[in-house]
């Protein structure tokens, strides 16, 4: 059976022709975008005790694995997916909290620089057994050795698709 067609004209010049996603496409779009929000609200869930969220998380374990625990602002912020100004509101709460220092660069004064405290290293490291063990219960122990290989087949294609190199190989 041959898929539908979408049409759609682009300011009235183009005409585009899409294929309609077939039925194995479509459950597997709709299966990852109604799960995702439900796996990350676990992930969360899980991180609260910690006084974290999992974009924090995310900070602290970028900045632990850098050199000397810092980044400048402008590769964290592409690391994460987020713009400068989303990166300095994500940071606000972790500079409250001493867990990270913005510093400006010695070698370059227009460049700001994210550094991970000690104070950070320790909650992260505190958080991570708890985070790790959300990770396993909800998705890893879920899937078997193939479905985990598929897995980081398939993100790591994405990722490539959308200009993104991952920082785990």
């Amino acid at each position: 059976m041959r898929a539908q067609q979408l049409s759609i004209t682009i300011d009235n010049v183009a005409r585009v022709t899409t294929p309609w996603l077939t039925a194995a496409e479509m459950r597997a779009w709709r299966a990852f975008a109604e799960v995702n929000a439900h796996l990350m609200a676990a992930l969360e869930t899980d991180l609260a005790p910690h006084r974290l969220t999992f974009g924090d998380y995310e900070v602290l374990v970028q900045l632990s694995e850098a050199d000397d625990r810092q980044l400048r602002m402008c590769d964290l912020a592409l690391r994460l997916g987020l713009s400068p100004s989303g990166l300095t509101r994500r940071l606000d709460g972790l500079v409250k909290a001493a867990f990270v220092r913005r510093l400006p660069s010695t070698s370059d004064r227009r460049v700001m620089l994210a550094t991970l405290t000690d104070a950070g290293l320790r909650a992260m490291r505190k958080a991570a057994e708890a985070h790790v063990s959300s990770v396993r219960r909800h998705l890893i122990d879920r899937l078997d050795a193939d479905q985990i290989d598929a897995l980081g087949d398939i993100f790591t294609a994405v990722g490539n698709g959308l200009g993104r190199t991952l920082t785990i190989a």
